[in-house]
């Protein structure tokens, strides 16, 4: 049943796409292909999509469409779909496509593909890369826990630091709390000994080690690295601490254990992925582009004032004026 579903799905987007000529000069077409999450994450598809609808709503692209992806040995053949259709462009989305999505530029010359979180050791005149600066979204986050302990002693639970990106939240985090106050007590704990098959989905780390800087004192918890740092979120939530989440809006994901949940800080994908449209439209398009960040607005519990602090402080990461201090890559 599940599979005649699926392929009602993709005969629709078929017809539509037949009734539309993407090979024209004169019709502007892009695509998303998702990852596995599909595309209602609260986060980089459900943002990538939005941005496309808010382009052609703009002007920017005449058709936009998009496939959600069942299975990880689906993405070239979804990638193909568009490209062999005509598509301008292809959007692709998280770093677990980033094979597929260079093989495909190669493959489809004419398309124009671009990476979502996917930082192409290898270039192509065809293949943009869009991140997010991981090291200025932990410092905010850092900058805010400083801001709203009580108990002077914060904490983070990030997944392994072999990942530059972990690190660079994580260590963004520990330079966020020091900017605000040296006298904060900082505990990060990596997931350096964990099953490579539990990347990003070791929720029971997250909430053990969540649970070991509580019991260590501290009263905020940032976490970041997928179900890895979830985990975490949800031992803040048990012990009614504030909790700061990463990558997308956790406290959409987390539903129940959300009350926790001060705010996430991730990267401006919509924003972004309407910015590149308009480059790649006008032909100015370059091979990587790093993108702004955004954190979710606070509730009622926190004043005007810290949130005029948190948007001052990105304005300052943005320009350059305020600088995070943590290397690119682990030393």
């Amino acid at each position: 049943m599940r599979w005649f579903i699926l392929a009602i799905a993709v005969l629709g987007i078929t017809a539509c796409a037949q009734s539309s000529d993407c090979f024209s000069e004169k019709v502007f077409c892009a695509a998303l292909v998702t990852d596995t999450i599909g595309l209602h994450d609260d986060g980089v598809n459900q943002d990538a999509w939005a941005g496309l609808e808010e382009a052609r709503a703009n002007g920017l692209v005449d058709r936009v469409e998009y496939i959600e992806s069942v299975d990880t040995r689906d993405y070239e053949k979804n990638i193909s779909y568009f490209a062999e259709r005509g598509f301008d462009v292809i959007i692709t989305s998280g770093a677990g496509m980033d094979d597929e999505t260079l093989r495909s530029a190669d493959r489809y010359q004419d398309s124009v593909f671009v990476g979502i979180n996917q930082p192409f050791e290898e270039s192509r005149p065809n293949l943009v890369s869009v991140t997010f600066p991981e090291d200025q979204m932990g410092f905010l986050a850092g900058a805010l826990a400083a801001r709203i302990t009580k108990t002077q002693i914060v904490g983070a639970a990030c997944e392994t630091s072999g990942i530059d990106s972990m690190w660079r939240y994580c260590e963004g985090f520990r330079a966020g709390v020091k900017f605000v106050d040296e006298n904060i007590k900082v505990q990060v704990i990596y997931n350096e000994n964990g099953d490579s098959e539990k990347l990003f989905v070791d929720e029971t780390w997250g909430y053990e080690n969540g649970q070991k800087l509580i019991q260590r004192g501290a009263d905020v918890i940032f976490a970041a690295g997928g179900g890895t740092g979830q985990g975490a979120l949800r031992a803040a939530a048990e012990a009614q601490i504030h909790a700061i989440g990463a990558e997308r809006n956790q406290a959409a994901v987390l539903a129940g254990s959300s009350s926790s949940v001060v705010t996430s800080v991730f990267g401006s994908i919509s924003f972004e992925v309407q910015n590149v449209m308009r480059l790649i439209r006008d032909g100015n398009f370059n091979g990587a582009v790093l993108g702004q960040i955004k954190y979710v607005p606070f509730d009622q519990r926190f004043s005007e004032s810290l949130s005029r602090e948190m948007d001052a402080l990105i304005q300052g990461l943005l320009s350059g004026e305020t600088k995070t201090g943590v290397a690119f890559e682990r030393p």
